[in-house]
């Protein structure tokens, strides 16, 4: 959202008072300090910007990936899967780019599999 905000050359106050939230709200967000944000929220914001469909799906998308407070439920699963999913919890902060690049592309290739 920053991205798209500087882009158009809207700085965060004047984008907030015209989506109607605070600038501080605004901050948090783009800052990662913030949950996801509401649908309507990002209705507000892809309409201020007056974006296409495609940009405005890709700003949903990046909204629900950007939650700094993830959960897993691994309720069903074999407790190997939730011994794995505390471990990460655990370790994440440790993990430097090039470790992380890999585990996504182990998840890529995951994903491509399934």
């Amino acid at each position: 959202m920053r991205r798209l905000r500087r882009r158009k050359g809207v700085s965060q106050k004047e984008m907030a008072k015209a989506i109607g939230v605070s600038p501080a709200y605004l901050s948090a967000l783009e800052h990662g300090h913030k949950g996801i944000p509401s649908f309507d929220f990002l209705q507000r914001v892809a309409g201020y910007f007056n974006v296409i469909w495609d940009e405005a799906e890709a700003l949903f998308s990046l909204a629900r990936a950007s939650d700094p407070k993830v959960v897993l439920d691994t309720s069903g699963l074999a407790p190997a899967y939730t011994a794995f999913a505390n471990r990460l919890a655990r370790s994440i902060r440790d993990l430097d780019l090039d470790a992380l690049a890999r585990l996504d592309a182990l998840m890529d290739e995951v994903e491509k599999q399934g």
